[in-house]
């Protein structure tokens, strides 16, 4: 064989194989979500254990899996407002086995943190959870009943102190609304959590915070905290009897503690739907819709596209927030 007929079956070769592997990995890409799962799938939590959206976290494991035929395991790793296991997630393969618990931390650390281990364009939105609508929260013996009388209270002499679980907290989301739409006069006290929120208003030294419904809901029920509105659009299945901000005349202050699902950049979309559809299965199994409601949290679900809709608009509805208060984490 010539050298010329030598180099030309070479690179005829090569050419061949590539094509072959190009076909290869095209038709695996094809395969694999009709196939996935084929293993366990790693759900990260970044937040502590027992909390909303860890609780919200274990129902959509419980149903999903039953719809996916294989185990969820959860993996709780708090720290840096969501950001510590967001970046684990961000940087796992997209391959499907890597999904990471969302809220709406995850949403707006860029907005007020100097920098960030990852970018938000590295996670994509999967499915919506459930959430539990924030609950404004004041001493039981507080003389307003509602929260006309708390902001036109808050504007006579000093104003009232306001706890929250820290910058970019949801409580701190709450007092940027009532603060920058409707006027209220708030000095913010952060706290290193919500459970130090709610001793801080049950011990008198603040006014006032928000926390979810599922934290709330036995302070309520016990009288030991009063409740002056429910800060989303329907009311809390497990206390109808709070009317919400929008009822009030406060449509502005639309703030909830939620869960979604993220993945990793590049994940096949096929195998975001089926996680998807997973989910919203879950969310409407009676036994886990009732559970939740049951825990003051509302079961949600929908489609994909759903979710990202939702993710955009929460996006700029925060961002508006922190634009108006200057929100910076220090």
């Amino acid at each position: 064989m010539t050298h010329s007929l030598r180099g030309t079956f070479a690179v005829t070769f090569v050419a061949t194989a590539l094509a072959a592997a190009s076909a290869g990995s095209a038709a695996w890409a094809q395969a694999a979500p009709a196939a996935w799962p084929t293993k366990p799938i790693r759900l990260i939590v970044p937040f502590s254990a027992g909390g909303a959206n860890d609780l919200m976290a274990r129902a959509a494991a419980e149903g999903a899996s039953k719809a996916l035929g294989q185990p969820i395991v959860i993996e709780n790793k708090p720290g840096g407002g969501t950001t510590l296991g967001a970046d684990v997630v961000a940087k796992s393969a997209p391959d499907g086995y890597t999904f990471l618990i969302s809220a709406a931390g995850v949403i707006s650390n860029s907005m007020i943190k100097k920098s960030m281990p990852y970018k938000d364009a590295d996670l994509e939105p999967v499915a919506m959870i459930g959430l539990a609508p924030s609950v404004v929260l004041v001493p039981a013996d507080a003389p307003y009943k509602n929260l006309k009388e708390f902001i036109a209270a808050s504007k006579t002499g000093e104003g009232f102190h306001w706890a929250t679980a820290g910058t970019g907290s949801t409580p701190h989301f709450v007092s940027g609304v009532l603060q920058t739409k409707y006027g209220a006069k708030l000095d913010i006290v952060p706290y290193k959590s919500g459970s130090e929120s709610i001793t801080a208003v049950l011990g008198k030294q603040v006014e006032a915070t928000s926390e979810a419904s599922i934290v709330a809901l036995p302070y309520l029920k016990s009288g030991k905290l009063k409740a002056l509105a429910d800060t989303w659009t329907s009311r809390i299945s497990a206390y109808p009897e709070l009317s919400t901000a929008t009822e009030q005349g406060y449509g502005d202050l639309r703030i909830a503690h939620w869960a979604g699902i993220h993945a990793p950049k590049g994940t096949p979309p096929a195998i975001l739907d089926k996680m998807s559809a997973a989910v919203d299965s879950a969310m409407k199994t009676p036994a886990i819709a009732e559970r939740l409601k049951g825990l003051g949290i509302e079961p949600i679900g929908g489609t994909r596209a759903s979710f990202v809709r939702f993710v955009d608009e929460e996006r700029a509805r925060l961002g508006a927030v922190v634009k108006a208060t200057g929100m910076k984490d220090e």
